[in-house]
């Protein structure tokens, strides 16, 4: 149990928690939401003892373990593998305890530190650290490549996976889908809905939230506060509680203008001065209601354009890459009112298109064409480091349009929250969010007719997602989109445009379906399940369903016959499994002399069990597969 009694935080000038109280269970999953700067970082920062509480006291188990995602960039020159296993402190410690005992010849200390890394499995440490690699987005490749040679955004996937790979009692997440495509974020949503500990997560994903926690902690008016629910329920809970205060507010407020028109009115009358000052004295005691400020800082939209081309911009028997093909034979036509989202794994090629689109990157061969009165706006994450740092806001626009007023240019960035001084102010110091903001503010005064958007939604809070939402929504020219934000997705785009692997090459393809049809398109491709054809239409005629069932009645013969197969792998590795184990029961294999064979026979013993596991599981999903294939028969055969 953690438990907040009565805790206050101060970080310099500022309060960020007052008298607070919070108890959060052991297996809870919480999502940690409030405004930028409400603290929810710094909650982080006092559980994991990196701050101190000005005040109350704040309990944790005793022997705590926490993992958290470090959100500095690691310049290591270990490799990626090692990084990730790196988190896994109790397996590093055996390591390096079993490297001593060597060192120092003391076989029965040896004994028994094999004994625990074998309890902790930490033979098979390597391939749950190259599976989390693999579902985080990279490619095996890379897996022993220094860490110091990956972008700053993969480095954060590095740190996300060594988080994961420990076997902590808590687990802190701040914002781990930021760098992540849609494919990796459905793949940790799944990995975080297994998690047995407790999961604390701060996420501006609302979709995320609503998938795996079941708790939200809110922080408010210097205050956290719990609801029970995923982010949808919280939302409507907050809703009628501030509409209840808002209620209460209104009436609070109409009798306070009651009290004041009496004392106006009877103060001077010495037959009701006593009264008016009773009606003074309740002034002072009501508790003052706060109004419910719940409207969103952000009001903007992208402006309309002022001319169209039909079409805008057009491809045609393209083939895009650098070196050599990425994708191939794209054809693709943009018109005004084209909303469309790029599907498809990290590295499959959906920033390479939009930067084909945009012109930056030639073509290998085929046709780009563009309409006359092509204009376009384009956003990606890595514009955030071209923003002249020494400008201001208002500045960044003026250079874009000289002849537009400071009003005008003010007024429209008060859309985006930038008013007063921080219009005017050097970005120097500007969050990840702010600049952002200011990048997206830059494209939409341009009055685009054409968006090409990669990832805008990276460090926005849920309320700028939300306006940014609305404004697309209202946006009268062709939009293309590369998100891991489902609710943005499924908000702003009518079409899904897949990038799917070819036989030597990758092609652009319509996704017959919604994003809900598109996760379990990746989990089938997973587990290698696709013979099965779980999108069928249920009504069908007799003749096709007979043809359909003998159809599968031929698939469960070679799914017989790799199911006979792995048990047979399974029956000898076990067998070598026990033979190795009688062996490594030898003492006489922990002398010096020895050591050379005792090295030799634990790495046997750990690839064996390695591989034991990988053909159980094969074994597994064959088993799966087959009774989902006998279950489909059966219904058919039912239904004739």
């Amino acid at each position: 149990m953690i438990n907040f009694n009565a805790v206050s935080l101060q970080r310099g000038t500022r309060i960020l928690l007052e008298n607070t109280n919070l108890t959060l269970h052991q297996g809870q999953s919480v999502g940690i939401t409030g405004a930028n700067g409400s603290g929810k970082s710094s909650l982080f920062q006092l559980l994991l003892g990196e701050l101190e509480i000005d005040q109350g006291q704040l309990d944790l188990p005793p022997k705590l373990s926490i993992a958290h995602m470090a959100q500095q960039v690691s310049l290591s020159m270990r490799s990626a593998i090692d990084h990730v296993l790196d988190g896994h402190q109790t397996l590093r410690t055996l390591e390096q305890a079993i490297t001593t005992a060597e060192q120092a010849e003391d076989h029965t200390q040896l004994a028994e530190l094999h004994a625990q890394l074998d309890a902790i499995d930490g033979y098979n440490a390597t391939y749950r650290a190259e599976q989390l690699l693999h579902g985080l987005g990279f490619d095996q490749s890379v897996f022993h490549q220094k860490v110091s040679t990956f972008s700053g955004g993969w480095r954060i996937r590095l740190n996300l996976a060594q988080a994961l790979m420990s076997p902590a009692d808590l687990l802190l997440l701040d914002e781990p889908t930021n760098h992540l495509d849609l494919d990796a974020t459905l793949w940790l949503e799944q990995w975080l809905r297994r998690y047995q500990g407790t999961l604390l997560l701060i996420s501006h994903d609302r979709d995320f939230l609503d998938n795996i926690v079941s708790s939200i902690v809110h922080i408010e008016h210097k205050q956290l506060h719990l609801y029970r629910g995923n982010y949808s329920a919280f939302e409507i809970q907050r809703r009628e509680k501030l509409a209840q205060q808002q209620a209460n507010y209104a009436k609070q407020q109409r009798r306070v203008e009651e009290i004041h028109l009496f004392v106006n009115r009877f103060r001077a009358k010495a037959t009701k001065a006593r009264q008016a000052q009773s009606r003074l004295k309740e002034l002072q005691r009501m508790e003052q209601i706060a109004p419910a400020h719940v409207d969103s800082p952000f009001h903007f939209c992208f402006p309309a354009p002022e001319r169209f081309s039909d079409p805008l911009l057009t491809l045609s028997d393209a083939s895009l890459g650098y070196d050599h093909p990425i994708l191939d034979q794209v054809n693709l036509n943009l018109h005004p009112g084209s909303r469309i989202a790029l599907l498809g794994a990290n590295g499959a090629g959906k920033s390479t298109l939009i930067k084909t689109l945009l012109g930056e990157q030639p073509l290998l061969n085929g046709k780009r064409t563009c309409g006359e009165h092509l204009r376009m706006g384009y956003f990606a994450q890595h514009q955030l480091e071209a923003l002249d740092l020494k400008a201001s806001p208002l500045l960044h626009l003026q250079r874009l349009t000289p002849q537009a007023t400071e009003q005008q240019i003010r007024n429209f960035l008060g859309g985006f929250n930038f008013h007063g001084e921080q219009a005017l102010s050097e970005i120097t110091h500007f969050s990840g969010g702010e600049k952002a903001r200011l990048a997206l503010a830059i494209v939409a005064w341009q009055k685009p007719n054409l968006l090409l958007l990669d990832e805008p939604t990276n460090h926005l809070d849920l309320e700028m997602r939300l306006a940014l939402t609305v404004a697309l929504q209202s946006f009268e020219g062709a939009i293309v989109l590369v998100s891991h934000d489902r609710h943005l997705l499924r908000n702003t785009v009518d079409e899904l445009l897949l990038i799917k692997s070819a036989q030597h090459y990758r092609t652009l393809e319509n996704f017959d379906g919604d994003l809900e049809d598109y996760q379990r398109w990746l989990l089938q491709q997973a587990t290698e399940s696709s013979e099965i054809d779980t999108n069928r239409e249920p009504q069908q005629d007799k003749k096709r369903q007979r043809q359909q069932s003998a159809q599968r009645r031929q698939h469960m013969t070679p799914l017989k016959r790799k199911i006979r197969s792995a048990e047979s792998q399974i029956d000898d590795l076990q067998k070598q499994l026990a033979d190795l184990e009688i062996h490594l029961g030898n003492n006489e294999l922990y002398s010096s002399e020895e050591k050379d064979n005792l090295q030799r026979l634990l790495r046997q013993q750990a690839e064996t069990k390695t591989r034991l596991q990988i053909t159980e599981e094969q074994w597994l999903d064959l088993q799966q597969s087959l009774e989902d294939l006998e279950k489909t028969l059966n219904d058919d055969s039912a239904d004739l």
